[in-house]
């Protein structure tokens, strides 16, 4: 499917939110993803998921996670200057501004002309708990999170205390998470304390571990798997294919 790409700029309690926008070229409406990024913002590998999603008939919203600090635009490289300042932001930004620019993209998709009004999301690294927090919006039916960091830990946000794992009963749609048995920013004791604080809140979920690296799916550096990657996304389409399609809407 041949795609088109937009921006807007989204209100938000913090500012504007540069939001970029891939849906298919062909007219029509369809289901929306927020697909939330990696501390680097919208690099070129997240901007590749993204058009692999929108080419497979979604409208995708991707927003600049740190949209107050940084300039519109701004990409942060993937090296050790460019993951120091996006962890750092990581914790400077507070867990309210988060979840308030969740709710905006949402809004946003929900009244996009191309959009049919069911939604899911999708993220890795901080994107992969930022769509973890976002699911605990009541329209999100599905949502894909690939090794999320920082939810066993509960780090998440100014302060370094979020209550992701206190929440999970607001999660109503049905949740995808995929991990890396190798990845050391969420080791086995944190997988499975996530594991049994989902089962025990009775949460529809698939979980899925990998023999992978953290960051396996970005397809640039010495850890990308492009057969895992493709994979995930095959798990990833058949959720968001089966949840936000018409098969799934109950019965008249």
């Amino acid at each position: 499917m041949i795609i088109q790409t937009e921006f807007g700029e989204l209100p938000t309690s913090t500012g504007w939110m540069r939001t970029e926008v891939l849906r298919p070229a062909v007219p029509g409406k369809y289901p929306g993803l927020v697909l939330f990024s990696e501390i680097f913002q919208i690099t070129a590998p997240i901007r590749r998921t993204a058009a692999l999603l929108a080419g497979h008939g979604f409208v995708v919203a991707v927003p600049e996670v740190y949209h107050e600090f940084l300039p519109a635009g701004t990409v942060l490289a993937y090296d050790t200057a460019g993951a120091e300042q996006g962890n750092q932001l990581k914790t400077t930004k507070t867990l309210a501004s988060y979840d308030d620019d969740a709710r905006a993209a949402l809004a946003f998709l929900k009244s996009h002309p191309a959009c049919t009004g069911r939604l899911g999301v999708m993220g890795m690294c901080l994107g992969g708990h930022l769509a973890f927090r976002a699911a605990m919006n009541s329209e999100v039916r599905a949502g894909v999170c690939l090794y999320a960091t920082d939810i066993h830990k509960r780090s998440l946000g100014k302060g370094t205390n979020d209550d992701s794992l206190e929440r999970l009963n607001e999660i109503k749609g049905e949740l995808l998470l995929i991990w890396g048995k190798q990845d050391p920013h969420v080791p086995r004791e944190g997988r499975a304390l996530i594991h049994d604080a989902m089962t025990h809140a009775g949460l529809n979920f698939t979980w899925h571990e990998f023999n992978g690296q953290h960051a396996f799916i970005r397809d640039e550096g010495h850890r990308y798997d492009p057969e895992l990657a493709m994979q995930c996304y095959g798990l990833a389409l058949e959720l968001f294919q089966r949840k936000l399609r018409e098969g799934d809407l109950p019965p008249a």
